[in-house]
């Protein structure tokens, strides 16, 4: 293989990588409620705080409650 086609490899399985952990970062933000935490400061106009995060939580257990139970 030339130089340059090596580089190039290199530079896709680089860019794979980087892509890989960047879901599996996004995936665990959305399980561990930061993406929603930070959908729901822009969405209000919030800043980060002790009191944004209590009105995230309460807004999440509401619609929790509101959701209907199977079975």
């Amino acid at each position: 293989m030339k130089r340059s086609g090596l580089k190039k490899h290199r530079e896709a399985i680089r860019s794979s990588i980087v892509k890989i952990f960047t879901t599996l970062l996004a995936a665990a933000r959305e399980i561990f409620d930061e993406g929603a935490y930070a959908r729901f400061l822009n969405r209000a106009g919030m800043v980060s705080s002790s009191a944004a995060y209590a009105a995230f939580r309460r807004e999440f257990e509401e619609a929790k409650t509101r959701r209907p139970k199977c079975c």
